[in-house]
């Protein structure tokens, strides 16, 4: 009787409820089959989903090891050779080069633009036969093993948006890392490190700051944050136990601690608590393997002279490719260096000896190390910073100085290891230097192309945030093959 007074009032019987019932799962089905999307779960589901994927195919290279150099070096005075800029040195540049390219607020009002030959000199080396300015003897020995592209380009003319554009992909913060998605991408190689570590020095030149945006997780979980080392004699701060404290206490501690996090968890639901709990017990476990990475005055006297005596001071550049070298053997997937010192916008000739002294040896070593390690083939390295000089002088220019402003219109990076070809020269730029004429190569391709050597596919490694998906290269890029061996 119940039964009959339901159906009454429902107006639908079990026959006819069955066979709706039987349309709606058809609907659900082709729905599902002409948007995948439409019935993923919570936003960990699609994660785990989209991470057992990876990597999309087989990989060239296992990890990274990016030597930014922060302030943008001047191509003309590093591996972009312009015999046309000494003939020329002096005449103001043309207008049917420059084009009406944007300036920066430091040369607007300027109402020449001498063209400013290098003041120092080049010759060929290796099978490629590279130009190499002479401030880069320790690079030019290793000419063979390293792809020098000549044709990067950026939008950014500003050093803030354009270091943020190399670093995440965009010219605006808030947004992962490249260390971050790799993190993300391929999670760590040994789990007693980070899988992403930041090391900072500082040069003799004028200066950019740098700062944890550009290392940041940005809306991945923190857990893909890069770790800051220090410059002194600790590198990791707080990784030492408190006196009175030892192994066992610490144990303990820990324990109890992620006991209360899980309540914490069970009862919020915040991903992030997790997120601490694994960075709680990351950190313990790298009190055990941090100090024989950290300790570099085992090393032989061989590699200490093939980096050069600085690398046994702490915070200093030579140092931090010796660490990063180690830290890269231990397993972690992305060093990330940055050297200070490279926005010469005048008194360049003497403030650039002092940058590349600093830079040369070391990073020449550690293509030589990782190379006699067995290394280099799964390790790529990148050199370079987030954009170039000017081919004219910003302010006066005189027989012995002279200054160069910003230009994203074209500069030169280096790449070695990792899949890369190795001795080859990509990309051409015209004969003042201004303007790329042959293969060009945008920061998305770059990016493109680095996650493609790590066995990548750049437009699926993507992350929804805010209803949208993001990736590294934003709604661009494509891979330079021309440079993958």
């Amino acid at each position: 009787m119940e039964k009959e007074i339901i159906e009454t009032s429902l107006g639908i019987n079990r026959r006819r409820f069955l066979s709706r019932l039987s349309l709606g799962l058809g609907s659900v089905a082709l729905g599902s089959l002409l948007i995948p999307d439409l019935f993923r779960g919570s936003a960990e589901d699609e994660a785990a989903s989209i991470m057992s994927g990876l990597p999309h195919f087989a990989p060239k290279a296992k990890r990274v090891i990016y030597l930014f150099q922060n302030g943008a070096p001047s191509q003309l005075e590093s591996f972009d050779f312009k015999p046309k800029l000494r003939e020329m040195v002096g005449q103001d540049l043309p207008e049917s080069v420059r084009m009406g390219q944007r300036l920066t607020g430091m040369t607007s009002g300027q109402k020449h633009f001498p063209l400013a030959g290098s003041i120092y000199d080049f010759k060929q080396y290796g099978q490629s036969q590279a130009w190499i300015s002479e401030l880069f003897p320790h690079t030019a020995k290793v000419v063979d093993d390293i792809c020098i592209i000549k044709s990067m380009y950026t939008e950014a003319i500003n050093h803030d948006p354009a270091l943020t554009f190399f670093q995440t992909g965009a010219q605006q913060g808030n947004r992962p890392s490249f260390g971050s998605w790799m993190s993300y991408g391929l999670g760590s190689e040994n789990k007693n490190l980070p899988a992403f570590c930041v090391l900072l020095s500082r040069g003799k030149g004028n200066g950019q700051g740098v700062y944890s945006k550009l290392w940041s997780n940005g809306f991945l979980d923190s857990i893909h944050q890069g770790v800051q080392f220090s410059s002194g004699e600790s590198p990791v701060l707080y990784l030492n136990d408190h006196s009175g404290i030892d192994k066992t206490t610490r144990r303990k501690m820990l324990d109890k601690l992620a006991e209360m996090n899980d309540i914490s968890y069970k009862e919020f639901g915040d991903p992030e608590i997790q997120t601490k709990i694994q960075q709680y017990e990351m950190a313990y476990r790298m009190q055990t393997a941090m100090p024989d990475i950290t300790d570099v005055s085992k090393e032989p006297d061989d590699i200490v002279k093939m980096y050069g005596p600085d690398c046994l001071l702490p915070g200093t550049y030579a140092a931090n490719c010796l660490l990063a070298r180690k830290l890269s053997e231990s397993g972690v997937r992305f060093v990330q260096l940055y050297h200070q010192g490279w926005d010469q916008h005048d008194n360049l000739p003497k403030e650039i000896v002092g940058q590349t002294k600093d830079v040369d040896q070391p990073s020449a070593a550690l293509i030589t190390d990782l190379k006699q390690r067995g290394l280099l083939d799964e390790t790529l390295v990148i050199w370079g910073g987030e954009f170039g000089r000017t081919n004219y002088s910003q302010g006066k220019l005189t027989k012995t100085n002279y200054g160069r402003d910003h230009h994203p219109r074209c500069f030169s990076i280096w790449m070695a290891g990792g899949g890369v070809k190795s001795g080859i020269v990509h990309g051409e730029t015209d004969d003042f230097g201004y303007n790329i004429i042959k293969d060009p190569v945008h920061v998305h391709d770059f990016h493109a192309t680095c996650l493609h050597l790590l066995g990548l596919n750049h437009e699926k490694l993507t992350f929804k945030s805010q209803g949208r998906r993001y990736r590294l290269t934003d709604l661009s890029g494509k891979v330079v093959n021309g440079i993958i061996a």
